[in-house]
């Protein structure tokens, strides 16, 4: 690959990298407002439930798959110079999709008590029901906005422009926000359901149009259902509808097997859920976005070798995520009450958070892979096989589930979510490697057991800071535990440094050195 490439995919990373650490942030405190305002309750569970419905419908017309699935087929028009062609397939595929989308959220709205009783058999409470399927009609709409938005977004990636794009989640956030604390005192949860039609209305559709219109967008009213590139996009994109992918299967399974424990428990794991998020958006979600483009034009010149050269590399420096979950799982009781611990969010519902926390963790560098890993089949346009072995990994994966919840509550259910991550991840990786033959990857599963290894006393050592820093503080309230996580953490970099530096762990070696470059 050449330099230019190369520091075409830094820039792009950088532009996503801000976007997402920026959207993880303010989706914190998204949930931030949420916790002050519900706290662990019955009335954030139905807000949480009421998005299911919608996560359905979004996975269905395959929402959060346009940039893999359409990008690689309007790409292909421009790099032939058939630009015209290629935004006749972008209205077809739009005006078609987004036609049975409408007709579904129209169903969906119409049989939403029904579908509830699905999705959530563990909730028998009459009350808490009708306010999930009151928040559920509010919330279906903006999945059109979404796909209309996701298609947008993609044709703006595919002419390599990343700013627009990068402010959709930050807009969607602010308006729930917004949205949620404004009307929050007269409409309680039901405040940020509207936040949620709003904030995706203003972010994904509205700017990301202007968007694609300054990139040359030429819509038309057009449906072509012969085309053979519309069945081409149908090809790539029925896997990815009918398979249970990672993220897919861990929201659905967290709140149907939540809506069985006790009262709160869906949104404690929820709460856990997203301070990992943090860490796997910042890392593996922003770099995936970014190498995706590149790796889609290397495999369409057919320079497959290099391909797995970039995927393997970005793999390695992923790595990195493994003592930084270390250092949140050491602080979790730390982090939680200083994000979360105020309003309706109380002390017994920080210690249900962080006990879920710790198990999410253990499985955080597995998810920032599977973004990158995906990506490599999706490059070449396959999206059938990873679909059917992420579905074998789910399915196996319910079991862990059943007994988890069972044997531990909330935090079976949270150790569950990370092995099913492990396993769908470790499984796809390896059937990559057999079927590109890819020489290289004994490096990156060196490097991973490598980082596992120097996590382990990394975090030894930080728990009896943490023990020691705990009884010294001279308070356990806002102040002490903020105090406790920035002394911790300063530790823990300078131990990472000092460690990367004296076992030449390059990953390590190199991201410092580029912080610090920065800083200077």
């Amino acid at each position: 690959m050449s330099k230019s490439l190369y520091q075409k995919v830094g820039i792009a990373s950088l532009i996503l990298m801000a976007s997402v650490f920026l959207s993880r942030v303010i989706g914190l405190f998204r949930e931030m407002a949420i916790a002050y305002a519900g706290g662990a309750r019955g009335d954030v569970d139905a807000y949480q439930i009421a998005f299911v419905i919608p996560e359905i419908l979004n996975h269905i017309v395959a929402s959060g798959f346009l940039s893999v699935t359409f990008i690689p087929i309007f790409s292909g028009y421009l790099a032939s110079n058939r630009e015209e062609e290629g935004w006749k397939v972008f209205s077809v595929i739009m005006n078609s999709f987004g036609l049975v989308l409408i007709i579904f959220i129209g169903i969906s709205m119409l049989f939403a008590p029904e579908l509830m009783s699905w999705i959530a058999p563990g909730i028998k409470d009459p009350i808490l029901l009708a306010k999930a399927v009151r928040m559920t009609r509010i919330i279906l709409p903006a999945q059109f906005f979404f796909f209309t938005g996701g298609m947008l977004t993609a044709v703006q990636f595919a002419k390599e422009t990343f700013t627009l794009p990068a402010l959709a989640p930050l807009i969607y956030n602010i308006g729930i926000i917004t949205c949620g604390l404004v009307l929050g005192p007269v409409l309680k949860m039901e405040g940020f359901s509207w936040g949620v039609l709003a904030g995706s209305f203003i972010g994904n559709f509205a700017i990301q149009y202007q968007g694609a219109r300054k990139v040359g967008m030429k819509y038309t009213l057009t449906l072509d259902f012969t085309h053979p590139d519309f069945i081409a996009y149908i090809r790539l994109t029925l896997p990815l509808i009918v398979g249970l992918t990672m993220t897919f299967s861990t929201e659905f399974f967290l709140k149907f097997f939540g809506s069985y424990l006790p009262e709160g428990s869906i949104a404690c794991l929820n709460y856990g859920l997203r301070i990992m998020f943090i860490l796997v958006g910042l890392l593996g979600q922003a770099v995936g976005m970014a190498s995706f483009p590149y790796m889609a034009r290397l495999a369409a010149e057919n320079k497959l070798p290099e391909m797995n050269r970039l995927l393997d590399n970005t793999l390695k420096y992923l790595s990195l995520i493994i003592p930084f979950s270390m250092l949140l799982i050491i602080l979790r009781h730390e982090v939680v009450a200083v994000l979360f611990e105020r309003g309706r969010f109380d002390a017994a519902a920080t210690n249900q958070t962080a006990g879920v926390l710790l198990y999410l963790m253990i499985g955080a560098f597995a998810f920032a892979a599977q973004t990158v890993v995906v990506r490599g089949y999706y490059a070449v346009q396959n999206t059938l096989f990873p679909a059917i072995y992420s579905t074998v990994g789910v399915l196996i994966s319910i079991p862990f589930y059943i007994l988890g919840m069972k044997l531990m509550g909330a935090g079976g259910v949270a150790l569950s979510i990370s092995i099913s991550a492990m396993f769908q991840v470790t499984l796809l990786y390896a059937l990559w490697n057999r079927r590109s033959k890819n020489a290289e990857s004994r490096d990156v599963c060196r490097g991973y057991i490598k980082m596992i290894l120097l996590s382990i006393p990394i975090g030894i050592l930080l728990e009896g800071l943490r023990m020691g820093l705990a009884q010294w503080a001279p308070e356990k309230g806002l102040s002490g535990n903020l105090l406790i996580c920035c002394i911790t953490g300063l530790f823990f970099l300078a131990l990472l440094f000092c460690a990367g530096y004296l076992f030449k762990i390059r990953e390590i070696t190199d991201t410092f050195s580029r912080l610090l470059q920065k800083a200077i």
